[in-house]
């Protein structure tokens, strides 16, 4: 047996989640896939209805049908197995219809990052949904708890650590992300499971605590067990399986990509993020772009000050329109050397889990 990942009463047999890529990269196939094997399988519900016909006109409304549907289609694929998830970022625009919308289908958790969310439990109220902030530091994860814990009489089912080795948009400042080390970041990662230990004590809870960013390979996950993590959020290594859900030539430019090419850029909505790089991010933006309609994603998006649409961009990766699309990627995205399936990354995984039981 592997040692299990412990969410009050929801048992994950294999302590592996897969982190929730938007948009369209972690859909209902590779959320499902990964449930399958008794991980935690995480759809990102961002920009979640693009494929549909009725994205254009009414994208929140489309986004909120395919939330359902995507939850309902990866429990079919997993069959009982492990878990399914939705990533829902509180900077989502009508973010509480989002997180209603997955406890209705049946959404065993939701992870939320991209702000703090201080309103995530009301949202969640009186369901069997279980709910976890993203954190990147002491002092973000100290600040959760004790919201939740004076506002609505309670703790996090679990909580996520985000570190600066992870992909898409990012909780550092780029100063940040320049010269953090490893090193440096493991006490941090320290700091916070004893947050977790001191907001648990107090409802007797055990807090489990997942670290993500640089999660690659099985002696990665082996080496976050040992600071004392419960399990870990990997992203990146998933993208190049057979079950991912973005198209083959997005899964190629991870594979195609070295090291130098794992680049950090600035989105258009103001955070810094991780990307491969290539036609798209290479051009400079001399003029805006005028012939695109808002989509609706994001809360503090300002379309009349933004170089260029960040839902465009993302769309345009995962159908494989690369020159005119953003790849976001982790940092180990260049160790990509070959497609995959989901079945034989997570025997990795369990293998290692059972190491450090």
């Amino acid at each position: 047996m592997s040692r299990a990942l412990m969410i009050g009463n929801l048992t994950v047999p294999v302590p592996v989640i897969q982190g929730g890529m938007g948009v369209g990269v972690s859909l209902s196939g590779l959320a499902g896939n990964v449930a399958k094997c008794g991980g935690v399988g995480i759809i990102s519900t961002a920009q979640i209805g693009y494929q549909e016909p009725e994205f254009d006109e009414h994208p929140i409304e489309t986004n909120l049908k395919a939330v359902a549907r995507h939850i309902r289609r990866a429990k079919e694929i997993a069959g009982g197995r492990g878990a399914v998830g939705v990533n829902i970022m509180v900077a989502t625009k009508r973010y509480e219809e989002y997180v209603k919308a997955a406890v209705k289908a049946g959404a065993d958790l939701i992870i939320s990052g991209a702000g703090l969310p201080t309103m995530l439990p009301a949202f969640v109220e009186k369901s069997k949904t279980k709910i976890a902030p993203i954190v990147s530091s002491i002092k973000s994860a100290a600040v959760i708890c004790k919201l939740w814990d004076r506002k609505y009489r309670r703790c996090p089912d679990f909580m996520v650590i985000e570190g600066p080795k992870a992909g898409g948009h990012l909780g550092f400042a780029r100063e940040e992300l320049e010269k953090i080390s490893e090193e440096e970041y493991e006490k941090e990662i320290q700091g916070i499971i004893e947050v977790s230990k001191d907001y648990g004590s107090k409802y007797g809870y055990h807090i489990p605590v997942v670290v993500a960013g640089g999660i690659y390979t099985g002696k990665d996950m082996e080496h976050a067990l040992k600071l004392g993590a419960d399990g870990v959020q990997a992203a990146t290594r998933f993208v190049t399986t057979y079950e991912c859900d973005a198209s083959e030539a997005y899964k190629r430019a991870y594979i195609d990509a070295r090291e130098e090419d794992i680049i950090l850029v600035q989105s258009p909505v103001g955070m810094p993020g991780r990307a491969v790089n290539n036609t798209f991010t290479r051009q400079k933006v001399k003029e805006k772009d005028e012939n695109w309609k808002c989509h609706q994603c994001l809360e503090k998006c300002n379309p009349g000050k933004i170089p260029y649409c960040i839902t465009d961009a993302l769309v345009n990766a995962v159908k494989g329109n690369l020159d005119k699309g953003l790849i976001f990627c982790g940092a180990n995205a260049y160790r990509a050397t070959k497609m995959e399936h989901v079945s034989e990354i997570m025997e990795e995984f369990k293998k290692s889990a059972e190491l450090c039981e």
